[in-house]
């Protein structure tokens, strides 16, 4: 996972831990907003729509207005005694209605005393008025009518009355005032509630991120070790493990990249073909160890020589090699022949089994030509052996290098060097 796409991840992580918090956040303040607007609800529930203060308010208001008043315009001659006994019978039914209302709510046993004590001073006094409407019917003359006694009778049933309002705005207010106690108390409640949920939520969150963005940068660190371990297995795979030179898998490779990119630019390719003289004399005279101990002491030889980027150097197989360059004409491939030879032989490897010499040597074939569009694949390699047992035949320790390839541009013929 490169470095963009672990800034994006992180980036993603935490602008979803962000709505998470501004979603919670959200979710705290409508709920706060539906208590307020709940509270003030049951506040008007309570308080502000009275019904049963409206009842006794309406009672009140019959007694004053309609009973009372149309007695007074009726014996001031202001309407007329069939209109007044009319205006009694209607108050009248108004407040027996009013007060059936009024009974019908919820009672407290507490206020039943004085409940049942009001009924009957409205009942006695609804009774002192009818007998007042009976006695009109009866041809009593309105005029005769004392109007003290209707006013005692109206103060004394709005005294009654009175208290009776005066208990249900008392129990109003105590019963609001429970209420938002109440109100506060679950306010609080939820609200605490709610800040310990979204708290632990953004706490949770934090650590769920956190802990992504840990297993992320684990991941990071596992990809890169992996892939350090692919390339070190990649290398395995196309390294001799003995000599450290690239074995012939990764030679089956290069070779025909490089001969592709030759024919593309036309230019020169060399390839040599390299064998230890008499290698197997010399393993069976000092052995396996000694001789892998041999093959290390060439590849270093190599090593030191060609270290260009475009110097490839092979183990094929037992002690032969194979050594690939391009953009080298056949002069300076002689000359790097040459070298390696005088090389390989001033290290003094002793090797007695040799029949040219008391040290180790190496025999080389060397074909080099400007690759074109005919040079076949196969044919740079079978000319390098070619040359290679030509030097063999010429007594060894020494290159053979041809750049008459049958199939390719031709520039010199073939040099033996022994």
């Amino acid at each position: 996972m490169n470095f963009i796409e672990a800034l994006k991840l992180r980036s993603k992580l935490f602008f979803i831990f962000i709505i998470i918090t501004i979603g919670l956040l959200f979710v705290g303040i409508m709920g706060a907003i539906n208590l307020s607007s709940m509270k003030k609800n049951l506040d008007s529930l309570y308080f502000g729509s009275l019904v049963p203060v409206i009842e006794l308010n309406t009672i009140l208001l019959s007694y004053h207005g309609n009973l009372a008043n149309s007695l007074y315009m009726a014996k001031n001659m202001q309407i007329s005694p069939d209109e007044a006994q009319s205006q009694i019978k209607l108050s009248i039914n108004r407040i027996e209605k009013e007060w059936k209302n009024y009974e019908a709510h919820f009672k407290r046993d507490g206020e039943m005393p004085y409940v049942a004590y009001t009924a009957a001073e409205i009942k006695a006094t609804n009774q002192y008025f009818i007998s007042v409407l009976k006695a009109l019917e009866n041809g009593y003359e309105i005029k005769d009518l004392v109007i003290e006694s209707v006013e005692k009778k109206i103060i004394h049933i709005h005294n009654v009355i009175n208290k009776l309002i005066n208990y249900e705005v008392d129990v109003a207010k105590y019963e609001r005032k429970n209420f938002l106690i109440g109100y506060d108390s679950i306010l609080f409640k939820v609200g605490t509630i709610l800040i310990m949920v979204i708290f632990g939520v953004m706490i949770v969150s934090f650590y769920v991120f956190k802990s992504i963005q840990s297993d992320q940068s684990a991941l990071e660190i596992a990809t890169k070790k992996l892939k350090i371990v692919n390339k070190k297995l990649e290398n395995a795979s196309y390294t001799d493990s003995l000599t450290g030179l690239h074995n012939r898998r990764y030679f089956n490779l290069v070779y025909d990249r490089e001969l592709k990119r030759a024919k593309r630019n036309h230019s020169y390719i060399t390839f040599m073909m390299l064998d230890i003289d008499y290698f197997k004399q010399y393993n069976d005279m000092y052995g396996h160890i000694e001789g892998d101990a041999a093959l290390k002491c060439v590849a270093k030889v190599f090593k030191d020589i060609l270290k260009r980027p475009s110097d490839f150097v092979f183990r094929l197989g037992g002690e032969e090699f194979g050594v690939l360059f391009t953009e080298t004409p056949e002069s300076n491939s002689a000359v790097i022949a040459r070298n390696i030879c005088d090389a390989i032989k001033a290290r003094e490897v002793k090797h007695e089994g040799s029949k040219i010499g008391k040290y180790l040597t190496i025999s080389i074939g060397v074909a080099c030509c400007v690759a074109d569009e005919a040079l076949n694949e196969e044919i740079l390699l079978t000319k390098a052996d070619d040359m290679l047992y030509k030097t063999k035949e010429s007594g060894r320790d020494g290159y053979t290098i041809t750049t008459n390839i049958s199939t390719a541009t031709p520039h010199t013929a073939e040099q033996t060097s022994a």
